[in-house]
């Protein structure tokens, strides 16, 4: 390995058959770049889908009612089903032990105004895990907190964009809003990754709007997050359970697919992981079989190589020269022009996927990228495989005899 001598040689033999060696060295260039480009496309597919789901938590189960469209138990269909914050303990409290950061929601487009600035906005009423729920960041004062809701204070957190369009300018904290004629003190200001139609929300303690729309406990919607312990299977049985449970509570027909809704974000991304699997052993499959092309080329040429130096070797041979050591020579050769050409490929398929960066966002890739394990693990594949197509040749052609091996046209 560390012979001066036969690097020299295999230099010189590299001098010497340029396009040989260039041809050699493009099969597993080009295998591995396609390999790395496949795989970053690959990841920026991931990335944008799991971007879809970064707006709110991802192990949310959203459940709200409707009209009962099914007779039940006495009662006519077509009636209204309601929820109340009794309801919504009974959910939260139905299984402990599966249940993450929850909140009840009570919402009513109302007119706010701040000085001579007014406007129509979706006032939420509802708990501190609201927060963890939307994904929302606090960029001044705070959230919500149970002491607020016990004592029902007149508190408000605000989107971004309704300290832009109210208060504009100064600290907002501190600021009353007229929330339809009651006055709401702002305590915090929050960003949302919705976007700014969810930045124009107004959130307020579920128990102070309750009680000033006269006195009432309704729910509109129930949000509630799963462990993040559960499989997507355990997550969808879940919220079917819990879809059940308040059926049977509010008298409405199993069969009834109207009167209590559940949306479970475990079935969106059960569905995205099966595509993003199926996606992946697709991608995997090419690249592997790029892979594989270029190992086929580089043992082909190989072959050939060998062939040629057929006198070659005998000559070494006729002089005293061991099998050992010609076949150590062409392997050697294959591995240097292996690992030379990997890394070119490896370096252009990087540099590639730099350059794409965020510009295919409108096809739904996003940051495409490769690890540097699985560039190294198909690097290592790639010198395996050169090793392996410089070695089969060069020990058959070992075992020819001189006197054969001269007599080779």
């Amino acid at each position: 390995m560390f012979d001066l001598d036969r690097w020299q040689e295999i230099f010189s033999s590299i001098r010497s058959n340029v396009l040989r060696t260039v041809l050699s060295g493009f099969t597993v260039a080009l295998g591995l770049f396609i390999f790395i480009v496949l795989f970053g496309i690959g990841k920026g597919l991931q990335n944008a889908f799991f971007e879809g789901f970064a707006g709110d938590a991802k192990n949310l189960i959203v459940i709200s009612t409707g009209k009962a469209t099914l007779a039940y138990k006495g009662l006519q269909s077509d009636r209204n089903v309601s929820m109340n914050n009794a309801d919504y303990d009974f959910l939260i409290n139905a299984d402990k032990e599966k249940t993450g950061p929850s909140s009840p929601r009570y919402s009513a487009n109302l007119m706010v105004k701040y000085g001579k600035e007014s406007g129509l906005y979706q006032i939420n009423g509802a708990e501190p895990g609201e927060q963890v729920i939307e994904n929302r960041k606090i960029i001044d004062g705070r959230y919500l907190t149970s002491m607020d809701l016990t004592r029902k204070l007149n508190v408000a957190v605000i989107g971004r964009m309704v300290q832009r369009d109210l208060i504009k300018n100064g600290n907002p904290i501190g600021k009353d809003l007229d929330i339809n004629g009651t006055m709401y003190k702002v305590i915090g200001v929050f960003s949302d990754d919705g976007g700014d139609r969810d930045e124009r929300h107004i959130t307020v303690p579920i128990t102070t709007l309750q009680q000033m729309k006269k006195g009432s406990d309704t729910v509109n919607i129930a949000y509630i997050t799963y462990s993040d312990k559960l499989t997507p299977d355990q997550a969808i049985k879940y919220g079917d359970e819990l879809q059940d449970k308040l059926k049977a509570r509010k008298n409405v027909s199993p069969d009834d697919e109207n009167g209590v809704r559940v949306w479970n974000n475990a079935k969106n991304m059960n569905d995205t992981f099966t595509f993003l699997a199926v996606l992946t052993a697709i991608v995997g499959f090419i690249g592997l079989g790029t892979l594989l092309a270029g190992i086929i080329g580089i043992s082909n040429i190989m072959v050939y190589i060998v062939k040629e130096r057929t006198k070659e070797i005998g000559v070494r041979k006729a002089i005293g020269a061991k099998p050992a050591g010609i076949v150590g020579l062409i392997v050697q050769e294959s591995v240097v022009i292996t690992v030379v050409s990997g890394l070119i490929g490896v370096g252009i398929g990087v540099l590639t996927l730099t350059l794409i960066g965020d510009n295919l966002e409108e096809f739904f890739i996003k940051g495409p990228s490769v690890g540097w394990g699985a560039i190294i693990m198909a690097f290592i594949a790639l010198i395996f495989s050169g090793l392996i197509a410089g070695f089969v040749p060069a020990y058959r052609a070992s075992r020819i005899k001189p006197i054969e091996a001269l007599r080779t046209e």
